[in-house]
Protein backbone atom coordinates (compact mmCIF):
# COMPACT_ATOMS: atom_id res chain seq x y z
CA UNK A 1 0.00 0.00 0.00
CA UNK A 2 0.81 3.50 -0.50
CA UNK A 3 1.49 5.65 2.00
CA UNK A 4 -0.38 9.16 1.89
CA UNK A 5 1.50 12.48 0.94
CA UNK A 6 2.43 14.64 3.96
CA UNK A 7 0.48 17.54 4.32
CA UNK A 8 2.15 20.85 2.60
CA UNK A 9 2.36 24.01 0.79
CA UNK A 10 4.06 22.27 -2.20
CA UNK A 11 2.49 19.36 -4.34
CA UNK A 12 3.76 16.05 -3.21
CA UNK A 13 6.33 14.02 -5.40
CA UNK A 14 5.07 10.67 -7.28
CA UNK A 15 4.99 7.69 -4.97
CA UNK A 16 6.98 4.88 -6.63
CA UNK A 17 4.67 1.52 -7.49
CA UNK A 18 1.77 3.35 -6.01
CA UNK A 19 -0.37 3.58 -9.51
CA UNK A 20 -3.25 0.74 -8.50
CA UNK A 21 -2.44 1.50 -4.30
CA UNK A 22 -4.86 3.49 -1.96
CA UNK A 23 -4.65 4.79 1.06
CA UNK A 24 -4.72 1.71 3.33
CA UNK A 25 -8.31 1.60 4.91
CA UNK A 26 -7.84 1.72 8.96
CA UNK A 27 -11.18 1.86 10.98
CA UNK A 28 -11.88 5.25 12.00
CA UNK A 29 -10.69 6.11 15.68
CA UNK A 30 -11.87 9.11 17.51
CA UNK A 31 -9.12 11.02 17.33
CA UNK A 32 -9.24 11.13 13.92
CA UNK A 33 -12.98 12.34 13.60
CA UNK A 34 -13.68 16.07 13.90
CA UNK A 35 -15.28 15.87 17.20
CA UNK A 36 -17.65 19.13 17.73
CA UNK A 37 -19.56 17.40 20.78
CA UNK A 38 -22.65 18.99 19.43
CA UNK A 39 -25.90 17.52 17.36
CA UNK A 40 -24.31 18.80 14.06
CA UNK A 41 -23.19 16.60 11.38
CA UNK A 42 -19.65 15.22 11.97
CA UNK A 43 -18.82 13.75 9.04
CA UNK A 44 -18.49 15.56 5.40
CA UNK A 45 -20.40 12.77 3.77
CA UNK A 46 -23.34 13.00 5.58
CA UNK A 47 -24.65 15.46 3.22
CA UNK A 48 -23.92 13.84 -0.29
CA UNK A 49 -26.67 11.56 -1.98
CA UNK A 50 -24.64 8.25 -1.41
CA UNK A 51 -25.83 7.09 -4.86
CA UNK A 52 -23.49 9.79 -6.05
CA UNK A 53 -20.41 7.03 -4.40
CA UNK A 54 -22.17 4.13 -6.20
CA UNK A 55 -22.32 5.65 -9.62
CA UNK A 56 -18.65 5.10 -9.67
CA UNK A 57 -17.64 1.84 -10.63
CA UNK A 58 -13.77 1.84 -10.66
CA UNK A 59 -12.92 1.15 -14.53
CA UNK A 60 -10.40 3.96 -14.09
CA UNK A 61 -11.08 5.19 -17.40
CA UNK A 62 -10.93 8.58 -15.85
CA UNK A 63 -7.21 8.52 -14.91
CA UNK A 64 -5.87 9.12 -18.22
CA UNK A 65 -8.22 12.97 -18.24
CA UNK A 66 -6.67 13.74 -14.99
CA UNK A 67 -4.73 15.85 -14.29
CA UNK A 68 -3.01 14.94 -11.15
CA UNK A 69 -3.24 11.65 -11.50
CA UNK A 70 -1.29 12.25 -14.59
CA UNK A 71 1.56 14.09 -12.99
CA UNK A 72 1.96 12.29 -9.70
CA UNK A 73 1.05 8.73 -10.61
CA UNK A 74 -0.78 8.37 -7.40
CA UNK A 75 -3.93 6.82 -7.34
CA UNK A 76 -4.99 8.51 -4.17
CA UNK A 77 -4.70 11.47 -6.40
CA UNK A 78 -7.30 10.05 -9.15
CA UNK A 79 -10.54 10.68 -9.47
CA UNK A 80 -11.34 7.05 -8.40
CA UNK A 81 -8.62 7.03 -5.57
CA UNK A 82 -10.92 10.57 -4.13
CA UNK A 83 -14.10 8.64 -4.64
CA UNK A 84 -12.93 5.45 -2.87
CA UNK A 85 -11.64 8.26 0.10
CA UNK A 86 -14.87 10.05 0.48
CA UNK A 87 -16.80 6.92 0.10
CA UNK A 88 -14.31 5.33 3.01
CA UNK A 89 -14.24 8.63 5.12
CA UNK A 90 -18.45 8.61 4.98
CA UNK A 91 -18.77 5.05 5.96
CA UNK A 92 -16.61 5.53 8.98
CA UNK A 93 -13.93 3.13 7.58
CA UNK A 94 -11.28 6.10 6.66
CA UNK A 95 -9.78 8.83 9.06
CA UNK A 96 -10.19 11.96 8.07
CA UNK A 97 -6.43 12.55 8.72
CA UNK A 98 -4.29 15.14 7.16
CA UNK A 99 -3.33 13.19 4.60
CA UNK A 100 -6.97 12.23 3.10
CA UNK A 101 -7.36 15.72 2.65
CA UNK A 102 -4.25 16.18 1.28
CA UNK A 103 -5.43 14.07 -1.88
CA UNK A 104 -8.97 15.74 -1.59
CA UNK A 105 -7.30 19.34 -2.10
CA UNK A 106 -4.80 18.31 -4.68
CA UNK A 107 -7.58 18.07 -7.11
CA UNK A 108 -7.99 21.37 -9.57
CA UNK A 109 -11.59 20.65 -9.68
CA UNK A 110 -11.35 20.48 -13.45
CA UNK A 111 -14.04 17.80 -14.10
CA UNK A 112 -12.03 16.38 -17.14
CA UNK A 113 -13.16 13.00 -15.18
CA UNK A 114 -17.09 13.63 -15.74
CA UNK A 115 -15.86 13.91 -19.55
CA UNK A 116 -14.00 11.01 -19.40
CA UNK A 117 -16.14 8.71 -17.31
CA UNK A 118 -18.73 6.20 -19.65
CA UNK A 119 -20.98 5.80 -16.26
CA UNK A 120 -22.04 9.18 -16.00
CA UNK A 121 -20.38 10.16 -12.45
CA UNK A 122 -21.22 13.52 -11.54
CA UNK A 123 -17.67 14.07 -9.50
CA UNK A 124 -17.83 17.60 -9.21
CA UNK A 125 -21.16 16.80 -6.88
CA UNK A 126 -19.79 14.86 -4.81
CA UNK A 127 -15.53 16.75 -4.24
CA UNK A 128 -17.16 19.83 -4.01
CA UNK A 129 -19.66 19.67 -1.16
CA UNK A 130 -17.58 17.29 0.61
CA UNK A 131 -14.48 20.04 0.82
CA UNK A 132 -17.51 22.33 1.64
CA UNK A 133 -18.33 20.61 4.85
CA UNK A 134 -14.90 19.49 5.57
CA UNK A 135 -14.14 23.40 5.58
CA UNK A 136 -17.34 23.97 8.15
CA UNK A 137 -16.24 21.06 10.41
CA UNK A 138 -12.85 22.36 10.77
CA UNK A 139 -13.74 26.28 11.08
CA UNK A 140 -16.38 25.03 13.86
CA UNK A 141 -13.43 22.74 15.41
CA UNK A 142 -10.87 25.77 15.44
CA UNK A 143 -13.55 28.59 16.43
CA UNK A 144 -16.41 27.18 18.10
CA UNK A 145 -18.47 29.87 15.84
CA UNK A 146 -20.70 30.02 12.68
CA UNK A 147 -18.60 31.61 9.46
CA UNK A 148 -18.92 35.19 9.24
CA UNK A 149 -20.96 36.09 5.65
CA UNK A 150 -19.17 38.78 3.17
CA UNK A 151 -19.73 42.02 3.11
CA UNK A 152 -21.13 42.28 -1.31
CA UNK A 153 -21.34 45.40 -1.05
CA UNK A 154 -17.33 45.88 -0.95
CA UNK A 155 -17.68 48.60 1.63
CA UNK A 156 -15.32 46.52 4.47
CA UNK A 157 -13.74 43.25 4.29
CA UNK A 158 -15.45 40.57 6.16
CA UNK A 159 -14.57 38.11 8.66
CA UNK A 160 -13.79 35.07 7.16
CA UNK A 161 -13.89 31.62 8.68
CA UNK A 162 -10.26 29.75 10.16
CA UNK A 163 -9.77 26.72 7.70
CA UNK A 164 -7.34 23.73 7.66
CA UNK A 165 -6.02 25.23 4.80
CA UNK A 166 -6.40 29.30 5.52
CA UNK A 167 -3.85 31.70 5.94
CA UNK A 168 -3.56 35.20 5.87
CA UNK A 169 -3.11 35.30 1.68
CA UNK A 170 -5.97 33.53 1.60
CA UNK A 171 -8.39 35.67 4.13
CA UNK A 172 -7.09 39.29 2.98
CA UNK A 173 -6.01 38.45 -0.85
CA UNK A 174 -8.14 35.52 -2.24
CA UNK A 175 -11.17 36.76 -0.53
CA UNK A 176 -10.98 39.83 0.51
CA UNK A 177 -9.86 41.35 -2.55
CA UNK A 178 -10.42 39.58 -5.68
CA UNK A 179 -14.11 38.91 -5.52
CA UNK A 180 -14.43 43.10 -5.21
CA UNK A 181 -13.26 44.71 -8.54
CA UNK A 182 -12.78 48.11 -6.84
CA UNK A 183 -10.63 46.76 -4.55
CA UNK A 184 -8.40 44.95 -7.16
CA UNK A 185 -8.14 48.14 -9.49
CA UNK A 186 -7.30 50.18 -6.03
CA UNK A 187 -4.69 46.97 -5.74
CA UNK A 188 -3.15 47.59 -9.48
CA UNK A 189 -3.20 50.97 -9.53
CA UNK A 190 0.54 50.98 -8.64
CA UNK A 191 1.60 47.65 -10.25
CA UNK A 192 0.08 48.75 -12.99
CA UNK A 193 3.09 52.58 -12.38
CA UNK A 194 6.04 50.22 -11.54
CA UNK A 195 5.64 47.82 -14.37
CA UNK A 196 5.53 51.19 -16.29
CA UNK A 197 8.90 52.24 -14.57
CA UNK A 198 10.49 49.04 -14.92
CA UNK A 199 10.41 48.80 -11.26
CA UNK A 200 8.72 44.81 -10.88
CA UNK A 201 11.80 43.31 -13.96
CA UNK A 202 14.34 45.54 -11.88
CA UNK A 203 13.24 43.59 -8.85
CA UNK A 204 13.10 39.81 -10.43
CA UNK A 205 16.67 40.74 -11.85
CA UNK A 206 17.83 41.92 -8.39
CA UNK A 207 16.41 39.24 -6.34
CA UNK A 208 14.23 41.42 -4.29
CA UNK A 209 11.39 40.28 -5.39
CA UNK A 210 12.31 37.35 -3.41
CA UNK A 211 11.91 39.32 -0.24
CA UNK A 212 8.34 38.87 -0.64
CA UNK A 213 6.48 36.64 0.90
CA UNK A 214 5.72 33.30 -1.87
CA UNK A 215 1.96 33.96 -2.44
CA UNK A 216 2.77 37.43 -3.49
CA UNK A 217 5.64 36.77 -5.63
CA UNK A 218 3.00 34.44 -7.24
CA UNK A 219 0.89 36.68 -7.62
CA UNK A 220 2.96 39.59 -8.70
CA UNK A 221 4.57 36.94 -11.61
CA UNK A 222 1.04 36.15 -12.69
CA UNK A 223 0.09 39.97 -13.65
CA UNK A 224 0.12 40.26 -17.75
CA UNK A 225 1.03 43.50 -18.89
CA UNK A 226 -1.33 45.63 -16.93
CA UNK A 227 -3.13 47.98 -19.27
CA UNK A 228 -5.36 51.58 -18.90
CA UNK A 229 -8.57 50.71 -17.04
CA UNK A 230 -11.25 50.50 -20.19
CA UNK A 231 -14.11 52.52 -19.16
CA UNK A 232 -17.19 51.38 -17.47
CA UNK A 233 -19.90 49.68 -19.56
CA UNK A 234 -22.85 51.68 -19.84
CA UNK A 235 -25.74 50.13 -18.00
CA UNK A 236 -27.51 49.80 -21.48
CA UNK A 237 -26.12 49.04 -25.23
CA UNK A 238 -28.59 48.70 -27.69
CA UNK A 239 -28.97 46.08 -30.81
CA UNK A 240 -27.59 47.17 -33.86
CA UNK A 241 -30.89 46.78 -36.64
CA UNK A 242 -33.40 44.29 -35.64
CA UNK A 243 -33.88 43.54 -31.81
CA UNK A 244 -33.17 39.12 -32.02
CA UNK A 245 -32.81 39.56 -28.17
CA UNK A 246 -32.48 40.92 -24.83
CA UNK A 247 -29.67 39.89 -22.80
CA UNK A 248 -27.81 40.90 -19.48
CA UNK A 249 -23.77 40.62 -19.23
CA UNK A 250 -22.64 39.21 -16.21
CA UNK A 251 -19.63 40.91 -15.73
CA UNK A 252 -17.84 39.42 -12.98
CA UNK A 253 -14.83 40.09 -10.25
CA UNK A 254 -11.11 38.86 -11.79
CA UNK A 255 -12.19 39.23 -15.84
CA UNK A 256 -14.24 42.77 -15.38
CA UNK A 257 -10.56 44.04 -13.36
CA UNK A 258 -8.21 42.35 -15.67
CA UNK A 259 -10.30 41.50 -18.99
CA UNK A 260 -12.69 44.49 -19.05
CA UNK A 261 -11.75 44.80 -23.28
CA UNK A 262 -13.09 41.15 -23.64
CA UNK A 263 -16.23 42.52 -21.92
CA UNK A 264 -16.57 45.30 -24.29
CA UNK A 265 -15.70 43.11 -27.09
CA UNK A 266 -18.56 40.29 -26.09
CA UNK A 267 -20.93 44.12 -25.70
CA UNK A 268 -20.06 44.97 -29.27
CA UNK A 269 -20.39 41.38 -31.03
CA UNK A 270 -23.68 40.97 -29.36
CA UNK A 271 -25.47 44.23 -30.33
CA UNK A 272 -23.69 43.28 -33.70
CA UNK A 273 -26.20 40.37 -33.26
CA UNK A 274 -29.34 42.11 -32.70
CA UNK A 275 -29.29 41.84 -28.80
CA UNK A 276 -30.01 44.37 -26.90
CA UNK A 277 -27.46 44.64 -23.78
CA UNK A 278 -28.06 44.90 -20.08
CA UNK A 279 -25.12 45.75 -17.53
CA UNK A 280 -26.64 45.75 -13.96
CA UNK A 281 -24.48 47.83 -11.95
CA UNK A 282 -25.01 45.91 -8.66
CA UNK A 283 -23.98 42.55 -9.98
CA UNK A 284 -21.53 40.29 -7.20
CA UNK A 285 -18.71 37.86 -7.85
CA UNK A 286 -20.29 34.92 -8.64
CA UNK A 287 -19.14 32.98 -5.68
CA UNK A 288 -16.99 30.25 -6.75
CA UNK A 289 -13.52 31.79 -5.49
CA UNK A 290 -15.27 31.43 -2.24
CA UNK A 291 -17.45 28.04 -2.91
CA UNK A 292 -14.54 26.21 -4.33
CA UNK A 293 -12.57 27.05 -1.20
CA UNK A 294 -15.01 25.14 0.75
CA UNK A 295 -16.70 28.49 1.99
CA UNK A 296 -20.26 28.00 1.39
CA UNK A 297 -22.12 31.02 3.36
CA UNK A 298 -20.17 33.34 1.94
CA UNK A 299 -20.50 32.10 -2.01
CA UNK A 300 -24.27 32.03 -1.15
CA UNK A 301 -24.47 35.92 -0.45
CA UNK A 302 -22.70 36.35 -3.61
CA UNK A 303 -24.94 34.56 -5.39
CA UNK A 304 -28.26 36.03 -3.68
CA UNK A 305 -27.06 39.78 -4.58
CA UNK A 306 -27.02 38.57 -8.06
CA UNK A 307 -30.45 37.20 -7.96
CA UNK A 308 -31.52 40.62 -6.71
CA UNK A 309 -29.31 42.42 -9.46
CA UNK A 310 -30.70 40.24 -12.73
CA UNK A 311 -34.17 40.78 -13.44
CA UNK A 312 -33.97 36.92 -14.97
CA UNK A 313 -37.41 36.54 -15.66
CA UNK A 314 -37.65 39.82 -18.09
CA UNK A 315 -34.46 39.06 -20.66
CA UNK A 316 -33.23 36.17 -22.97
CA UNK A 317 -29.95 34.93 -21.55
CA UNK A 318 -27.71 36.03 -18.64
CA UNK A 319 -24.77 35.59 -21.04
CA UNK A 320 -21.15 34.86 -19.61
CA UNK A 321 -17.85 35.46 -21.18
CA UNK A 322 -15.68 33.35 -18.34
CA UNK A 323 -15.98 29.67 -18.02
CA UNK A 324 -15.77 29.39 -14.11
CA UNK A 325 -18.19 32.06 -13.63
CA UNK A 326 -20.39 30.73 -15.90
CA UNK A 327 -20.19 26.77 -14.63
CA UNK A 328 -20.34 28.09 -11.36
CA UNK A 329 -23.70 30.65 -12.21
CA UNK A 330 -25.28 27.22 -13.88
CA UNK A 331 -25.42 25.34 -10.70
CA UNK A 332 -27.19 28.36 -8.06
CA UNK A 333 -29.68 25.55 -7.83
CA UNK A 334 -27.65 22.66 -6.76
CA UNK A 335 -25.70 24.15 -4.38
CA UNK A 336 -28.06 25.79 -1.89
CA UNK A 337 -31.29 23.85 -0.77
CA UNK A 338 -33.10 26.81 0.99
CA UNK A 339 -36.33 28.84 0.31
CA UNK A 340 -34.26 30.59 -2.01
CA UNK A 341 -33.50 27.42 -4.11
CA UNK A 342 -36.47 27.76 -7.19
CA UNK A 343 -35.37 31.33 -7.93
CA UNK A 344 -31.82 30.05 -8.25
CA UNK A 345 -32.71 27.36 -10.29
CA UNK A 346 -35.03 29.57 -12.17
CA UNK A 347 -31.67 32.06 -12.51
CA UNK A 348 -29.36 29.30 -13.67
CA UNK A 349 -31.67 28.54 -16.16
CA UNK A 350 -30.94 31.69 -18.12
CA UNK A 351 -27.42 31.43 -18.16
CA UNK A 352 -25.70 31.04 -21.32
CA UNK A 353 -22.39 31.00 -22.02
CA UNK A 354 -21.03 33.54 -24.92
CA UNK A 355 -20.29 30.93 -27.29
CA UNK A 356 -23.14 28.83 -26.54
CA UNK A 357 -25.82 31.52 -27.13
CA UNK A 358 -24.26 32.93 -30.38
CA UNK A 359 -24.32 29.43 -31.53
CA UNK A 360 -27.67 28.71 -30.84
CA UNK A 361 -29.17 32.34 -32.22
CA UNK A 362 -27.00 32.25 -35.41
CA UNK A 363 -24.82 34.92 -35.94
CA UNK A 364 -23.97 37.73 -38.28
CA UNK A 365 -20.99 36.29 -40.52
CA UNK A 366 -17.99 38.46 -39.87
CA UNK A 367 -16.12 40.14 -42.54
CA UNK A 368 -13.18 41.16 -42.04
CA UNK A 369 -10.21 38.68 -42.77
CA UNK A 370 -7.77 37.75 -39.11
CA UNK A 371 -4.48 36.31 -40.87
CA UNK A 372 -3.41 34.38 -38.08
CA UNK A 373 -2.38 30.66 -37.24
CA UNK A 374 -4.07 30.16 -33.84
CA UNK A 375 -4.98 27.24 -31.44
CA UNK A 376 -8.20 26.49 -29.34
CA UNK A 377 -7.46 25.48 -25.31
CA UNK A 378 -10.88 23.93 -24.09
CA UNK A 379 -11.03 25.41 -20.38
CA UNK A 380 -11.62 23.31 -17.98
CA UNK A 381 -14.84 24.47 -16.87
CA UNK A 382 -16.36 25.19 -21.05
CA UNK A 383 -15.80 22.15 -22.00
CA UNK A 384 -16.34 19.60 -18.60
CA UNK A 385 -18.79 21.43 -16.63
CA UNK A 386 -20.72 23.40 -18.84
CA UNK A 387 -20.17 20.40 -22.01
CA UNK A 388 -19.42 22.88 -24.12
CA UNK A 389 -16.72 22.19 -26.39
CA UNK A 390 -17.76 22.59 -30.79
CA UNK A 391 -19.30 26.24 -30.08
CA UNK A 392 -16.35 28.23 -29.59
CA UNK A 393 -14.80 26.27 -33.06
CA UNK A 394 -17.96 26.75 -34.61
CA UNK A 395 -17.82 30.57 -34.29
CA UNK A 396 -14.34 30.58 -34.77
CA UNK A 397 -14.39 28.83 -38.31
CA UNK A 398 -16.31 31.70 -39.35
CA UNK A 399 -13.50 34.45 -39.10
CA UNK A 400 -12.21 34.88 -42.36
CA UNK A 401 -8.66 33.78 -42.50
CA UNK A 402 -8.31 32.68 -39.48
CA UNK A 403 -6.63 28.98 -39.12
CA UNK A 404 -7.30 26.60 -36.00
CA UNK A 405 -4.91 24.27 -35.46
CA UNK A 406 -6.14 21.23 -33.04
CA UNK A 407 -3.93 21.30 -29.50
CA UNK A 408 -3.21 18.13 -28.27
CA UNK A 409 -4.28 17.27 -24.52
CA UNK A 410 -6.75 20.03 -25.09
CA UNK A 411 -8.87 18.32 -22.74
CA UNK A 412 -5.82 18.57 -19.75
CA UNK A 413 -6.32 21.57 -17.45
CA UNK A 414 -3.27 24.37 -17.72
CA UNK A 415 -2.85 24.43 -14.06
CA UNK A 416 -4.90 27.45 -13.39
CA UNK A 417 -8.01 26.16 -12.05
CA UNK A 418 -9.53 29.44 -9.94
CA UNK A 419 -6.83 30.53 -7.27
CA UNK A 420 -5.21 26.97 -8.18
CA UNK A 421 -2.14 28.27 -9.52
CA UNK A 422 -1.58 30.88 -6.14
CA UNK A 423 -2.26 28.02 -3.85
CA UNK A 424 -0.48 25.04 -5.16
CA UNK A 425 2.59 26.45 -7.45
CA UNK A 426 4.60 23.59 -8.21
CA UNK A 427 1.66 20.67 -9.76
CA UNK A 428 0.49 24.26 -11.06
CA UNK A 429 3.61 24.68 -13.15
CA UNK A 430 4.23 21.20 -14.17
CA UNK A 431 0.67 21.47 -15.90
CA UNK A 432 1.14 25.19 -17.63
CA UNK A 433 4.52 23.91 -18.81
CA UNK A 434 2.83 20.53 -20.38
CA UNK A 435 0.46 23.07 -21.58
CA UNK A 436 2.69 25.47 -23.29
CA UNK A 437 4.76 22.43 -25.06
CA UNK A 438 1.52 21.64 -26.27
CA UNK A 439 0.55 24.67 -27.64
CA UNK A 440 4.17 25.21 -29.27
CA UNK A 441 3.89 21.88 -31.20
CA UNK A 442 0.86 22.86 -33.00
CA UNK A 443 3.43 25.91 -34.90
CA UNK A 444 0.67 28.68 -33.58
CA UNK A 445 1.49 31.94 -32.68
CA UNK A 446 -1.83 32.31 -30.89
CA UNK A 447 -3.69 30.75 -27.81
CA UNK A 448 -7.54 31.30 -28.09
CA UNK A 449 -9.30 30.10 -24.76
CA UNK A 450 -12.43 31.32 -23.13
CA UNK A 451 -11.57 31.86 -18.96
CA UNK A 452 -9.61 34.20 -17.24
CA UNK A 453 -7.78 32.02 -15.11
CA UNK A 454 -6.24 30.18 -18.53
CA UNK A 455 -5.54 33.32 -20.23
CA UNK A 456 -3.58 34.50 -17.65
CA UNK A 457 -1.65 31.41 -16.35
CA UNK A 458 -0.82 30.53 -19.95
CA UNK A 459 0.62 34.00 -20.65
CA UNK A 460 2.57 33.94 -17.96
CA UNK A 461 4.15 30.55 -18.85
CA UNK A 462 4.61 31.93 -22.30
CA UNK A 463 6.49 34.84 -21.35
CA UNK A 464 8.46 32.86 -18.57
CA UNK A 465 9.86 30.97 -21.67
CA UNK A 466 10.60 33.88 -23.68
CA UNK A 467 7.71 32.93 -26.08
CA UNK A 468 5.65 35.76 -27.74
CA UNK A 469 2.40 34.10 -28.41
CA UNK A 470 -0.89 36.36 -28.58
CA UNK A 471 -2.98 35.12 -25.71
CA UNK A 472 -6.62 35.87 -26.32
CA UNK A 473 -10.57 35.29 -25.46
CA UNK A 474 -12.18 33.50 -28.77
CA UNK A 475 -14.58 36.67 -28.88
CA UNK A 476 -11.91 39.21 -28.70
CA UNK A 477 -11.04 37.66 -32.66
CA UNK A 478 -14.58 37.69 -33.75
CA UNK A 479 -15.07 41.18 -32.51
CA UNK A 480 -11.87 41.97 -34.50
CA UNK A 481 -13.53 40.95 -37.53
CA UNK A 482 -16.65 42.46 -37.49
CA UNK A 483 -14.43 45.99 -36.96
CA UNK A 484 -11.85 45.25 -39.44
CA UNK A 485 -9.12 45.11 -36.70
CA UNK A 486 -6.20 42.80 -37.19
CA UNK A 487 -5.04 41.44 -33.98
CA UNK A 488 -1.58 42.47 -32.50
CA UNK A 489 0.62 39.49 -33.70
Amino acid sequence: MSSAVKPSSSAPEPLSGAVGALTEIRPASQAGKLDLRSSKPTNPGEGIDYRRFLDCVHCGLCTSACPTYLELGDENDSPRGRIYLMRAVTDGRLELTASVRRHLDLCLDCRACETACPSGVQYGRLIEPFRVAMEQLSAEHLSGAAPAEPDVSGDKHERLEPSAGGDWFRRRILFGVFPYPDRMRRLLRPARIAQQLGLIALAEKTGLLKLLPQPLQRLTGMLPRLRKPARRLPEFLPAEGKRRARVALFTGCVADTMFRHTHWATARVLQKNGCDVLVPRNQACCGAIHFHAGASEPAREFADANLTAFDFQQIDAIVVNVAGCGAMLKDYGHHWHDDRQIDRTAFAAKVQDIHEFLDQLGIVPPTGRIGLVATYHDACHLAHAQKIRQAPRRLLAQVPGLVLKDLPETEICCGAAGTYNLTEPELSDRLSRRKLANVLKTGARAVLTANAGCLLQIDREARRQNERLWIAHPIDVLDMSYRGVGPPV
